[in-house]
Formats: C-alpha cells, structure tokens, sequence
C-alpha cells in the first residue's frame, strides 16, 4: 500500500477504536464566543429545577390554603358563638307626674349545633385534601427528576456525538487532502478524489446536524435550570447504563406507593367525604340562645332569664345542588383513580420491556457489532496494503464503524430517557 493511503486507513481507523465516542465532552462550535457554559452534574441539575420550576412552586404554595382549611375544619365548632347586647332607654307616662324613664338592657349568648355529624365529614375531607396535596407535590418533583434526567443524558450523548462528528470530519477532511494531492501527481483517480471530498462533505453536514441539536437540547435544558443570561449548561457525567437496582417484580409491588395514585386516592376519599357532608347539610342546624336582662321600673325592677330553641325548616331548600355537584366530584375522583391504577401497571410492564430490550441491543453494539467493526478495520487495512481493497471499500467499512458508533451514543440516550420514565412511572426508589 503506498504511504499515504496506509496513514488514511490508520487514521480512519482510530475513528471506530474501543474507546471512542466515550471521551471528555469539550466545548464544540455550536456554541458561540459569548455563549457561556455551565458545568453541572445531574444531582446539581435535578436540584436547581427543583428549586427554580414554577409548577411546583406554585403546588408548594397551595399548601397554605390546605393548612388553613384543614385547621378550621378542626375546631371544636365549626359555627362560632354569637353574643347579643341591647339597651332600651323607655318612657313612661304617668298621670299627673312628670314621664319616667327607664333604662333597660339584655344580653344573650347562642350557639348553633350541627345534628348530621358534618364535622367529622368536614374533618375527613381536609385531611384528605391535604394528604393528596402533599402526595402531589412529591409527585410533581419526581417528574421534574425524571424530565431533568431524561434532558440531561441527551444534552450528554449530544456533546458526545458532537466529539465524534468533529474528529471524524477532521480526519475526512486530512483523508479528502491527501487523495487530492495524490491525484494531482497522478496516484489517485478522479472517482477516489470525488469519493473523498463527499465524505468529507457529508462529516460536515453530521457534525453541524449535531451542533444543531445540542444546541437545542441545551437551551431546553436552560430553560428548566431558570439559567440566566447567555449560559447554557454542560453536562458531565457518564453515559454507560449502570446497574439496575431493581426488577420488574420490585416495580409493581411499589405501586401501591406511587406518589400519583396516592393523591388520586386521597382525592377519592376527600370527594367522598364531602359527597356526605353535603348530604349531612340537610339536617337542620339547632341554635340554642341564653339571654338575661333587666326590665321594669326603679321600684320593681325585674331580672329576666331566657333560653331559646330555633330549628330552621327544610322545607324548599335542600341542598340538591352541593349534594349534586358533590356526587359527581365523587364519581369522577374513583373513575380517574381507577384508570390510573389500571394504566400505570400496563405502562409499567411496557416500559420495562422497552427498557429490556434497548439495554440488549446496547449491549450487542459494545460486546458485537463494535469489536467485529473493529476487525473489520484491521482486515481492511491489510487487504488495501495487499491491493486487495480499494478506496471505495475502505470508507465503507469506516463508514459502518461511524454508524454503529451513532447507534450506540443514540442508544443510550434512549434507555436513559426509558429508564427515567419507568422510574417515574413505577414511583421508584419509595419515598
């Protein structure tokens, strides 16, 4: 083989080496002289969303309003007291004399008691309601760990894929220069000469694809991190799968401590409370009133003492549009808690099998397809020193090993992205 041809297929060759495409991510030219990049890990980054993500600050902040109403509807009575003070200041006529006056008072005291037992409903529906704020909120930051996870591993496989486009575009390029020069000395035809300039081309054209998409993925990734000004986030971290800690068996026995059914089933429960509160609500309230006071002349002044009894009628108002309104909530809780439970163990089993089957095919592209890849390079070197091989089916077989190389990085930014989905789905680790 002539020497320049032998470092192009050497050169190549490093391309698709064992270790490749698992080098340190670098800043790559998608990213402009002012653009700033933040190193940040996953932990950091799962803990900045957390802290920064409006839809659970905004949970976070109806727990005020819960506590609040979970505090009333434990007092010892819901209706409070009401006391009564009033003064008459009377005239008498009297014959022959001057008019007397008089001054007269009374107070009174009243208390309305509920005879449906609404207190303990009133009790059990802001509990509930309280319980399944709290289960939601848990929920809702796992869900910003498992979107910030799935975004992370992608803006990390992109840096990756990015380095990979950018040392195999300089090595077509070095390759496209030295078959140029080759052919002006008359070594290499106008096919080879062509046949290098398009792969070179095409490395360009894969390498600014993937400047595109990190840029994208970075600045989504900004976005959720409330980063501010022009910097966009780095990723460091490994992208390798590592051990599961779990199996399927594990994952559906912890529904039942899924945060999401949690909260359904508490919203259930608090629907169902108020379903009887409303229907207790008929019962009428009984108020009881003690009242004293002081009537009568200076010379026969008389003290009064008065307790009073009053129970409205439901005659025509019956409450038929809370108990309604009450039903249906009800109904509508136990039908979106059962959906739920019924979907989550289906979606459960789906993912897992999803997450099975991309973590066999990664490991065919690292223990399989990648050595036989680099093999093949090894072969090809020796058979275009032996003349066996042309240009042609030199950058064929490197063209496979860049391939699987992109399989493999696009691989495991899908089983990371399904491993947080089932994670979040499965309510995995237990809180």
């Amino acid at each position: 083989m002539r020497p320049n041809m032998l470092a192009l297929a050497c050169t190549l060759f490093f391309i698709s080496a064992p270790g490749f495409g698992q080098v340190t991510p670098t800043v790559s030219a998608a990213v402009t002289p002012t653009t700033e990049l933040a190193r940040i890990t996953l932990p950091e980054a799962q803990a900045r969303a957390a802290l920064a993500n409006p839809a659970l600050r905004a949970k976070q902040a109806q727990l005020s309003a819960a506590e609040g109403f979970n505090t009333d509807a434990r007092s010892l009575l819901f209706n409070n007291p009401q006391i009564s003070v009033d003064k008459t200041r009377r005239t008498v006529p009297q014959a022959g004399m001057s008019p007397e006056r008089r001054n007269e008072w009374n107070g009174g005291l009243s208390q309305a008691f509920e005879t449906g037992g609404q207190g303990g409903f009133r009790r059990e529906t802001a509990a509930s309601a309280l319980d399944a704020l709290r289960y939601e909120i848990v929920d809702t930051q796992r869900q910003i760990r498992s979107d910030i996870s799935a975004r992370f591993y992608r803006v990390l496989a992109l840096q990756q894929r990015v380095d990979l486009e950018t040392q195999a575009l300089k090595l077509f390029d070095d390759a496209a220069l030295a078959v140029q020069k080759r052919r002006k000395a008359g070594e290499d035809t106008k096919l080879d000469a062509n046949v290098a300039m398009v792969e070179a081309e095409r490395a360009r054209n894969q390498l600014a694809q993937a400047q595109e998409q990190l840029h994208e993925e970075r600045n989504e990734l900004a976005s959720r991190l409330q980063l501010v000004g022009p910097s966009l986030p780095q990723a460091q971290g490994e992208l390798s799968p590592q051990a599961l800690g779990f199996v399927l068996n594990d994952l559906l026995n912890s529904l039942d401590a899924q945060p999401r059914l949690l909260a359904l089933t508490a919203r259930e429960k608090s629907a169902n409370a108020r379903y009887r509160l409303e229907r207790a609500s008929v019962y009428p309230d009984v108020t009881v009133g003690l009242n004293v006071g002081r009537e009568g002349s200076s010379g026969a002044r008389e003290r009064l003492t008065t307790i009073s009894v009053s129970v409205p009628l439901p005659l025509f108002k019956r409450n038929a549009t809370g108990i309604g309104q009450a039903s249906s909530e009800a109904t509508q809780a136990q039908i979106e808690r059962e959906a739920a439970q019924r979907d989550v163990r289906a979606n459960v089993i789906a993912l897992w099998s999803r997450l099975s089957s991309q973590e066999q095919r990664v490991r065919r592209l690292q223990d399989v397809v990648l050595p036989a890849l680099t093999e093949n390079l090894s072969l090809s070197v020796k058979s275009r020193q032996a003349g066996q091989i042309g240009l042609l089916e030199l950058i064929v077989v490197n063209r496979q090993a860049l391939d699987a190389r992109r399989d493999l990085i696009e691989a495991l930014s899908e089983y990371h992205s399904t491993r947080a989905a089932l994670e979040l789905e499965a309510g995995w680790p237990k809180e």
